[in-house]
């Protein structure tokens, strides 16, 4: 729809919505697909069910997989956010690897921030980035981390409490609960 360049030796499947966006050559968008004003570059590969909001650059051989959501995002030439994730406001280097749950949290209720990835950089599956906030190149997140400070390059960054685990605890609470009812 609208003013939609499409490049040759694509493939767009069955349900997408294509709308103001440019798609390069050898792009591939998979089933149920919503792009809006998106800019998408040579090889990529989109969807199945991504969205893609206005001012999203998907860079060279990028993927962006299922239930993906962009908005106002750069993501590098060959990086990837495979499924259940919301990227806003950020710019992502090439080679990146953003795990399953992943966000950005680009709004504090007055005001958008951004999010700045290096190259390189490994985000664990459901960690929130909170912006504003740089990730330096070669930079390791571990999975389900709150991030709220940058990180320097070639780091390890984890933003999580230590587990505890209290054995037996959910046999008394059921008892607990039992007497409760009787």
């Amino acid at each position: 729809m609208g003013r939609t360049p499409i490049g040759s030796d694509c493939r767009i499947r069955s349900y997408s919505v294509i709308q103001n966006s440019e798609i390069g050559d050898k792009v591939t968008i998979r089933p149920g697909s919503l792009l809006d004003e998106a800019h998408i570059a040579e090889g990529a590969v989109i969807g199945p069910y991504s969205h893609l909001r206005p001012g999203s650059e998907i860079g060279e051989g990028a993927h962006v997989g299922n239930f993906v959501e962009t908005k106002k995002v750069k993501l590098g030439k060959g990086s990837k956010a495979n499924h259940l994730t919301y990227l806003g406001d950020a710019e992502i280097g090439a080679g990146v690897n953003i795990g399953a749950g992943t966000i950005t949290c680009n709004y504090d209720g007055v005001h958008k921030h951004r999010t700045e990835i290096g190259d390189n950089v490994f985000v664990g599956s459901d960690s929130t980035l909170v912006a504003p906030i740089k990730i330096g190149a070669r930079a390791y997140v571990g999975a389900a981390s709150c991030i709220t400070e940058d990180v320097p390059e070639d780091s390890l960054a984890l933003g999580r409490a230590r587990q505890t685990t209290k054995e037996g605890w959910a046999r008394t609470k059921r008892e607990s609960m039992a007497k409760k009812t009787k």
